[in-house]
C-alpha cells in the first residue's frame, strides 16, 4: 500500500482515501506570489485542504483557494493585472476615496492607503463577501495593535479581514474591526501553521518571508532597513515556533532578492521559484509514505 500511494502521488494524484491536508500560507508581500506555484501543484495532485490558514499575502492567496478558484485561474488573474502597469493604475484609481470626507476619515495620513479598498479592487470576482461562503474553512491572522496580541479572523466580512492581515505599517492604515485596531498579521504570526495544527493528517506550511538581501556594497536605504528589520523579526518568530513544533512539510522558496512591494516583478518571482513545484511533490510523496507506514 505504501509504495502504491507514493507512486500515485508521483504520477500526479493523491489517491482517494489517502491522508487529509491542512495548508498554511505565510506573509511576505510580493514574495508571496510564489504561493501560486503551491496552489497549482496541489490542484495537479488533486489535493483540497480541509482547512487553510493565511497571513498577509498568504491570506489573500488562501482566500482565493478557499473560494474554490483554481490555481490556474489565480495565476491568470494575477498575471493579467500585475503584468500590466495600465491595469494596476486603473484598479488603484478605482480604489481612490469617493470624496474628500472619505479621504479624511480617521485623519489625514501621508502614505497610508485604505487597504480594504485596494484589496477589494484586486481580488478575483469569485472571492465571496464573507468567510461563511467559502468552500474551505479559512483562518486569517492579524495583529491587534492596542491589545498587543494575535487576532485570528474566521467569520464575517472577508475583504475587511484580508485587509487587516495585509495592513503593512507605513503603507496601509490600520483596519478597525469589532472595536479592535488591526495591522499586518505577519508581525505576530508570519507562517500560521500552528492555527491548523492537528486539523489534518499532513500539515503543509509555506514560508515566504525571506531575508534582507545584499545590496552590493551600497548602504541600505531607510525603506530597505525598515522592511529588512521586519524580515529579521519575523524569521526570529518562525524559528522560535519551529522549536516547539514543526509542520510535516515546510517549503521556503528562494525569494530573498525580491522586496515586499515588488508585485510588478511577478514574472521574475514565478520564474525564480518554479522549483518549489517539484520540491512540494517530493515532500508530499514522502509524507504520504510516512503516513501509510504509521497507519499500517
Amino acid at each position: 500500500m505504501e509504495t502504491a500511494l507514493a507512486n500515485d502521488v508521483t504520477k500526479g494524484r493523491v489517491p482517494a482515501g489517502g491522508p487529509s491536508f491542512a495548508l498554511a500560507l505565510g506573509g511576505g508581500g510580493a514574495r508571496g506570489l510564489s504561493h501560486i506555484h503551491i496552489i497549482e501543484t496541489l490542484d495537479e495532485l488533486g489535493i483540497k485542504p480541509t482547512v487553510i490558514a493565511g497571513s498577509s499575502i498568504g491570506a489573500l492567496m488562501g482566500a482565493g483557494f478557499a473560494a474554490g478558484i483554481s490555481g490556474k485561474d489565480i495565476h491568470a488573474h494575477a498575471r493579467a493585472i500585475l503584468g500590466s502597469r495600465t491595469e494596476v493604475a486603473s484598479r488603484l484609481w478605482k480604489a481612490r476615496p469617493g470624496n474628500f470626507a472619505e479621504m479624511m476619515e480617521g485623519g489625514f495620513r501621508v502614505g497610508q492607503f485604505n487597504a480594504e479598498r485596494i484589496i477589494s479592487a484586486f481580488l478575483p470576482a469569485g472571492v465571496p463577501r464573507t468567510f461563511e461562503e467559502l468552500k474551505i474553512p479559512l483562518r486569517v491572522t492579524a495583529t491587534d495593535y492596542f491589545r498587543h496580541e494575535l487576532a485570528v479572523l474566521e467569520s464575517g466580512a472577508l475583504a475587511e479581514a484580508l485587509a487587516a492581515s495585509a495592513a503593512i505599517p507605513a503603507v496601509f492604515r490600520p483596519v478597525e474591526r469589532g472595536g479592535r485596531t488591526l495591522i499586518d498579521g505577519g508581525i505576530y504570526n508570519p507562517v500560521p501553521f500552528d492555527l491548523v495544527e492537528g486539523k489534518a493528517d499532513i500539515l503543509i506550511a509555506i514560508d515566504v518571508v525571506g531575508a534582507p538581501n545584499d545590496t552590493g556594497g551600497k548602504p541600505p536605504t531607510s525603506i530597505e532597513l525598515m522592511f529588512g528589520a521586519s524580515q529579521l523579526m519575523m524569521q526570529s518568530i518562525i524559528a522560535m515556533k519551529l522549536e516547539h513544533g514543526r509542520p510535516d512539510i515546510l517549503i521556503r522558496p528562494a525569494v530573498s532578492r525580491f522586496r515586499v512591494l515588488d508585485f510588478m516583478k511577478i514574472d521574475a518571482i514565478l520564474a525564480e521559484t518554479e522549483a518549489i513545484r517539484e520540491e512540494l511533490k517530493r515532500a508530499i510523496d514522502a509524507a504520504v509514505a510516512d503516513f501509510e507506514k504509521a497507519r499500517a
